[in-house]
């Protein structure tokens, strides 16, 4: 019975210790999971730059800006051409000076620089003006189209006056820049020849409904945008009228050679590009040059010489770009290396010296307060004086440590 006893009493305790440390370790836990929530940071929220700011040159915001990131609602009829040049958001709103004059703007924002200047030559009319505001611009009547960066805006005045364009210089000085390489242009562009050219007809083009849309003379499904491609066109002055060139950029030449077998394929006659559509022949004349990953198609009413002469003035040329420093300066030149090897010659020259006198004091030291034991290092110096056996066995010193070697050496 005692046994059994025991036995509950050690069984109650053993529950209850049981108890209290479960009591503790969630007590504990509750605690830590409370401080973590105090202590942890706030989630940042994520919050982009204002695209328009609330005042400019003398314009006001009237009430507040609308802003969205549907593309749809910038442009209803363009939203999937707008998508296709990276579009981001946008913002709209209605600007007063002097309670007499309003001015619109629409401002939309694309992920870079090169969706912007797209947009820009997707919306630019031939018969608009050149303008000197933001990074390019383009007017026609009371209508600004211009953009700054990453942003294209579209300004429409009711009145214009004198300052409209010093005005508009201003705002495009408020709009933010995109950081980086965002701030890039595209280089394609640059290969379309200059003579010739007919104004405001170049287009940037990095979609398939953007270029079906321009009346390009290659369609979007022999263009392969899925590769990775980026179009640049632009109307010349021919003798038989306005032809139009057509740039095809690729990541590589490889891919551009693949491409351009398939585009002259599809000009021979009877090879249609898609059941029911025409083939590039019946669609009107054409002749195309690759010049590394840059396809060339040339179009219109051109005669062979005219053709050959457009094309001929597209070369792709190699650019390469050294972003690492050179450390070429004042401070990092040939003359400063120079100098600081002479410089590191002296210090190794010092510490070898330092080192030999050290070495050669502390010898001289020793010898000084330890003189026996120096001498009879000396002593201990074994010799085996090969020198004297040249001499006459009578004018030999009389050594025993001399006598033992050579006894040594005779018995062997």
């Amino acid at each position: 019975m005692m046994r059994e006893g025991a036995r509950c009493a050690f069984l109650q305790m053993r529950h209850r210790l049981l108890r209290f440390a479960s009591a503790v370790l969630l007590a504990a836990a509750a605690l830590g999971a409370v401080d973590a929530l105090a202590t942890a940071p706030a989630a940042p929220v994520a919050k982009a730059a204002a695209i328009l700011p609330s005042e400019f040159g003398g314009w006001k915001l009237r009430g507040s800006l609308h802003a969205s990131s549907d593309p749809a609602l910038a442009d209803a009829a363009e939203a999937v051409v707008l998508k296709e040049y990276g579009f981001t958001d946008f913002a709209t709103g209605v600007y007063t000076q002097d309670e007499d004059r309003k001015l619109t703007l629409r401002a939309a924002r694309f992920s870079d620089a090169s969706g912007a200047y797209g947009a820009f030559t997707f919306y630019k009319q031939p018969e608009m003006l050149s303008e000197k505001i933001g990074d390019q611009a383009a007017s026609l009547n009371n209508r600004v189209l211009f953009y700054r960066g990453n942003v294209l805006v579209d300004a429409v005045f009711d009145k214009l006056s004198a300052m409209s364009a010093a005005e508009l210089r201003e705002l495009a000085g408020d709009i933010p820049l995109p950081e980086g390489g965002n701030r890039n242009l595209p280089g394609l562009p640059v290969y379309l020849p200059k003579e010739g050219y007919v104004k405001n007809t170049a287009k940037y083009i990095t979609g398939p409904a953007t270029l079906d849309q321009v009346g390009a003379p290659i369609p979007s499904q022999l263009v392969n945008f899925n590769a990775g491609a980026e179009v640049a066109l632009g109307n010349y002055s021919s003798s038989g009228g306005e032809a139009t060139l057509m740039l095809i950029s690729y990541p590589t030449p490889q891919i551009a050679a693949e491409q351009l077998r398939k585009i002259d394929a599809a000009r021979r006659p009877g090879s249609a590009v898609s059941p029911g559509a025409a083939s590039l022949a019946e669609a009107g004349t054409s002749w195309t040059k690759r010049t590394g990953p840059i396809v060339a198609v040339a179009s219109g009413p051109l005669s062979v010489s005219e053709a050959k002469s457009l094309l001929a003035a597209v070369n792709y040329e190699a650019d390469v770009t050294w972003n690492e420093n050179t450390f070429l300066d004042k401070k990092n030149s040939i003359a400063n290396l120079v100098w600081n090897a002479i410089i590191l010659c002296g210090i190794l020259i010092g510490i070898a010296l330092v080192a030999g006198v050290a070495f050669g004091g502390l010898r001289v030291l020793v010898k000084r307060l330890l003189p026996q034991r120096e001498a009879k290092e000396e002593m201990e110096f074994i010799s085996l004086h090969l020198d004297e056996a040249l001499l006459p066995r009578a004018e030999r010193p009389r050594d025993d440590s001399h006598r033992r070697v050579s006894g040594s050496m005779e018995a062997l």
